[in-house]
């Protein structure tokens, strides 16, 4: 009997810690914001949560890296609180991208890419996906994708390169095409790795984040946030880091004079992902059509950098200033999160990803005379929300 018991205490012990984990609170009060700015949590539970789109029906969707899921989230009561999850795929290689046009979700997996047509009339059901483009290089060092479609209605993918420092062809770009997956070109090239890119609201021209080189040292390269006013740009890669740096190995009889430099150069291994021009109307004026990245954190440094938003604030579209804008993930040299991409909401809050805890945050703006601070705050806003009951469907994608 006694040989039971302890089997019993054991179970309600693994039981007992397991919801303890899944009801942790996260130390939301330490993250650093503008006078003004909230945050508090939109979504749990979703492991390796990295990219993020919005259906046209206030859908929000969410890509993975390692997970190979992809989710779809609701807030139907309008709480700022996602209420429903979908599972829309499983067992795909590496969905870190994904895209929103004309009703149909576009995933981007290692060597192809989806498209889910109608799928959020069949979030329950999702249907059958359909393959656009399987020719993509099958390589997983920096073979994760990032794709969005431009003002241009085209298709724009990462093709990271294979390596830490290399020259291989077909690699080290950004290339578009169309939405039916006809005309595929280069558009730039002599880029690392950058998995976020976006558009300047008003000048439609392309901006970027890039992930520089490894091994060079705590301080050097630059990360890179670049901007593309034209096709076929040539940003460096392997050939010059952050604009500055000419490659031990590659750079020489190169001259970092004959490429694009950075738009802005930020601190070495910081590991910009997302970056968004902020279009809402919460924010003040200030932030309009600024832009915020999400720094991932470093790992290649002896002290750890990034683990936070940063803003850039531009004028006649060059930037002026690079300061903080969200920290506190890192607390001395430990980071309980990580950020990772950000989106724009219909009512102008901000959405955070986190790929390390699987949430997603949300950040808002309130005045004394606005209407979210007369709701007042609840006391739940950073504890990691119940579990969301998935609902049926999802299909496993081989």
């Amino acid at each position: 009997m006694k040989k039971y018991s302890y089997i019993f205490l054991i179970i309600f012990f693994l039981v007992g810690c397991a919801s303890n984990l899944f009801a942790r609170e996260l130390p939301l009060e330490k993250i650093k914001l503008p006078p003004g700015f909230k945050i508090s949590l939109f979504a749990g539970n979703l492991p390796n949560a990295r990219t993020m789109v919005l259906g046209e029906n206030k859908t929000v969707f969410v890509g993975t890296r390692t997970a190979g899921n992809v989710y779809a989230l609701r807030d139907e009561n309008k709480d700022g609180k996602a209420d429903k999850k979908y599972l829309i795929a499983s067992g795909l290689n590496m969905p870190n991208g994904i895209a929103f046009r004309n009703g149909s979700l576009y995933v981007a997996e290692i060597d192809r890419i989806l498209r889910f047509d109608g799928i959020e009339k069949n979030l329950a059901h999702p249907p059958q996906p359909k393959i656009l483009h399987d020719d993509l290089p099958i390589e997983t060092h920096h073979g994760w994708r990032y794709i969005d479609f431009g003002p241009d209605d085209w298709l724009y993918i990462a093709i990271g390169a294979p390596c830490n420092i290399c020259l291989e062809a077909d690699y080290a770009q950004i290339r578009r095409m169309r939405a039916d997956g006809a005309d595929k070109e280069v558009f730039a090239e002599g880029i690392r790795n950058s998995v976020g890119f976006t558009w300047h609201p008003e000048t439609k021209e392309l901006w970027f984040t890039d992930n520089g080189r490894d091994w060079l040292g705590d301080d050097q390269p630059p990360g890179e946030v670049n901007h593309a006013a034209k096709k076929g740009q040539h940003f460096g890669f392997p050939y010059c880091h952050g604009g500055t740096v000419l490659d031990p190995e590659y750079g020489k009889g190169k001259s970092c004079k004959n490429y694009a430099p950075p738009a802005q150069a930020l601190p070495a291994h910081v590991a910009p992902l997302g970056i968004i021009f902020y279009t809402g109307k919460q924010f003040p004026e200030k932030y309009q059509n600024q832009i915020f990245i999400a720094e991932h954190g470093s790992w290649n440094r002896k002290k750890k950098s990034g683990y936070k938003i940063s803003l850039i604030e531009l004028e006649e579209n060059k930037p002026v200033s690079y300061t903080d804008f969200a920290i506190g993930w890192k607390q001395g040299e430990e980071a309980w999160g990580r950020p990772a991409y950000l989106l724009n909401m219909p009512d102008g809050s901000l959405l955070i990803s986190d790929d390390k805890n699987g949430v997603i945050y949300r950040i808002t703006y309130q005045t004394k005379n606005s209407p979210l601070s007369q709701r007042g705050v609840r006391g739940d806003l950073n504890t990691v929300p119940p579990s969301i009951p998935l609902q049926k469907g999802g299909r496993l994608i081989k």
